[in-house]
């Protein structure tokens, strides 16, 4: 377990700085520093690819009262770069709990701070916008002034232009397989989906699977080849970290999944590279939306939800009335901006009018999270045999 009176040092791109203690692995970390809002999930949002060369800092003062279990991973492993808490749990206390977050950060090597005041540093980054950062404890914190530090964190890569669905993608081709309602294998699936992933969380071939789709899970390198030798129903495109201006190949493989009129699905990552692949331009939140209590309206049923967040980029298309897509001259026809945030009015999701095709920009899988969007899998199975009727 670490050592709680060792000192660590959080550094910020603005030269601001916060002492606390050692919490996690000792040592360095450098990434974007980014605020989390939910109340409960850390063990999904420690292990969501789409915080891969993140640093997360946790609003909720007391981070780790349930421990870790084995259960609630979205991943093989953690993906934050580092981790920033108030008050960790001196020890855990749940039914499921193995071992304390303490020791599974350690382990895993991801070096945290605790003892901080995160509100604080939310409102900072609230004011500021989240920038690069570093996390020091240990022999590499010693005794290394402010100055020297900052030294380091000027020296990490900016999130803007950074390409990494490669870095988190899975590495060879998988299937989770369709399942009846009663929870047992389907033999015969209702749908096949070809899911690209980009830092995909466990959770979501899961929900497609409740739903009797067999999904092929694919290498974000996969090329339309790959994807058509799944004789696919329909394509989904995952979450995942990094700018979507960057993702050059997963917009072409997009564009030829959309050339062909099969039926796409793309939560996340997947809305802003729809968005692109249609022409429309994304752009970097100022600190963006990351934990369970987003508000969104879907515009198609005037319902409003309660959603589940992590993203840094959104789409910038137009948010009233139908627009032609902008890539070469319209081709793909209209499209309605069908779901927007109710707090800032972002963009969080996208319908093609004139293709099968749509997205949002929050986790309908809601791990963790609240369920309100949990329909959108069905609208996805819905489109797929819809579009299979009408060949």
């Amino acid at each position: 377990m670490t050592n709680h009176t060792a000192p660590a040092r959080l550094v910020l791109e603005d030269g601001r700085s916060f002492a606390g203690h050692a919490y996690g692995a000792t040592g360095t970390t450098l990434g974007e520093i980014v605020f989390n809002t939910g109340m409960t999930g850390y063990q999904e949002t420690l292990t969501d690819p789409s915080y891969h060369r993140q640093i997360v800092v946790m609003t909720a003062p007391h981070i780790g009262n349930t421990g870790v279990n084995d259960e609630d991973p979205e991943s093989g492993r953690i993906w934050v770069a580092g981790y920033v808490v108030r008050d960790p749990a001196r020890l855990p206390s749940n039914w499921r709990s193995r071992r304390s977050l303490d020791d599974e950060l350690a382990a895993q090597g991801i070096v945290g701070i605790s003892g901080i005041d995160t509100r604080a540093l939310t409102r900072h980054l609230r004011e500021r916008g989240v920038m690069r950062a570093g996390v020091f404890s240990g022999d590499a914190l010693g005794d290394k002034t402010d100055s020297e530090l900052l030294e380091e964190v000027l020296k990490a890569p900016a999130m803007v232009g950074a390409d990494l669905a490669g870095e988190v993608t899975t590495s060879e081709p998988y299937v989770v397989e369709a399942l009846d309602e009663d929870g047992s294998p389907l033999a015969e699936p209702r749908a096949v989906v070809a899911a690209v992933d980009l830092g995909i969380k466990a959770m979501t071939p899961q929900r497609m699977a409740e739903r009797g789709i067999r999904v092929h899970v694919l290498p974000s390198t996969s090329t339309i080849e790959d994807v058509l030798a799944t004789s696919p129903d329909g394509v989904f495109f995952s979450n995942g970290p990094g700018d979507p201006g960057a993702a050059t190949h997963e917009i072409e493989l997009l564009r030829d999944v959309l050339d062909r009129k099969i039926p796409f699905f793309g939560i996340c990552y997947g809305n802003q590279l729809l968005g692109r692949a249609l022409g429309f331009g994304t752009y970097k939140l100022g600190y963006g939306h990351r934990g369970v209590n987003q508000p969104v309206v879907d515009r198609r049923t005037g319902k409003v939800e309660i959603t589940a967040h992590n993203h840094g980029f959104a789409v910038d298309a137009p948010l009233e009335g139908e627009s032609v897509a902008p890539h070469d001259d319209g081709r793909y026809g209209r499209v309605v901006v069908s779901h927007v945030d109710l707090n800032d009015d972002v963009v969080e999701g996208l319908e093609a009018l004139d293709l099968p095709a749509f997205s949002v920009q929050y986790h309908p899988e809601a791990a963790a999270g609240p369920h309100d969007a949990a329909y959108l899998f069905d609208r996805f199975l819905d489109l797929m045999n819809d579009t299979k009727g009408a060949r």
